[in-house]
């Protein structure tokens, strides 16, 4: 426990500690701004759909763009701040197992992805409220929220290997890829193939939102809400699975 707070305070004293905070507040800042456009047209100024486009704009760049690009950049900086700071073997002479290290790390990433999480709910609500959006669908944006968060664990453990292993550039190029893929496998029938697809497909029957911005249509095979179940189960059990064998990766390599 000691270790994994350890971690927690040292994330906390990085350009992480503000990332958390930043990139939830960017994107309600944009859904804003284009939300306020919006509302200029006269067709748009029914309360449920200023929600329902509001909701639609925050959920598809979250769980497209943060997921995939933030989580490549926060491992990013995790494999940097432990190279800079002599490549994990400080940590190693505290007696604790590189397996104990890796998993807390990985551990400590999920936590201050669920910390920006609550951000995003916090930011989205004041958003709505600022905008006069009408009454708070707070089904909604938790459910999207905490889907999103489970839906993504999985690719934390395969950044982290990929910054810790050949680097940023590696790291972030995945992240990039990923987020292309996920997009346009999130819509297919082999969607449940891809981690970066998870969190875009299974938030579309809670926000009704197509994995490219759309509005979905009633009758829409994407509002299915059975793939939900689905993807929090697959999505927590590789997350376990590749947690696993990173850290056995991880006691096995040698520093260099």
């Amino acid at each position: 426990m000691n270790a994994l707070q350890s971690e927690l305070l040292k994330y906390k004293r990085t350009f992480m500690g503000k990332l958390i905070v930043f990139f939830p507040v960017s994107f309600a800042a944009y859904a804003f701004i284009m939300q306020s456009t919006l509302m200029q047209n006269p067709l748009s100024q029914i309360n449920s759909w200023a929600w329902e486009s509001l909701l639609a704009l925050i959920f598809n760049w979250w769980s497209m763009m943060f997921l995939s690009i933030g989580f490549a950049l926060f491992a990013t900086l995790v494999a940097s701040q432990e190279k800079k700071a002599g490549n994990y073997r400080a940590l190693r002479t505290h007696n604790v197992s590189p397996m104990t290290i890796w998993i807390n790390k990985i551990i400590a990433m999920a936590v201050y992805s669920f910390i920006s999480t609550l951000v995003l709910i916090v930011v989205t609500i004041m958003t709505g409220l600022i905008l006069k959006a009408g009454p708070i669908p707070f089904g909604q944006i938790i459910g999207a929220s905490i889907v999103c968060w489970v839906g993504s664990l999985a690719i934390l453990p395969i950044q982290l290997w990929l910054a810790t292993w050949k680097g940023m550039f590696l790291s972030m190029g995945v992240g990039a890829l990923g987020m292309i893929f996920g997009v346009l496998a999130a819509s297919k029938p082999f969607w449940v193939a891809v981690p970066w697809s998870w969190a875009v497909r299974m938030v579309c029957p809670i926000i009704n939102i197509h994995p490219n911005g759309t509005i979905l249509e009633a009758g829409d095979p994407l509002l299915n809400t059975s793939v939900i179940p689905i993807g929090i189960v697959v999505s927590l059990v590789v997350f376990i699975v590749l947690t696993a064998l990173t850290a056995a990766w991880f006691n096995r390599r040698d520093d260099k």
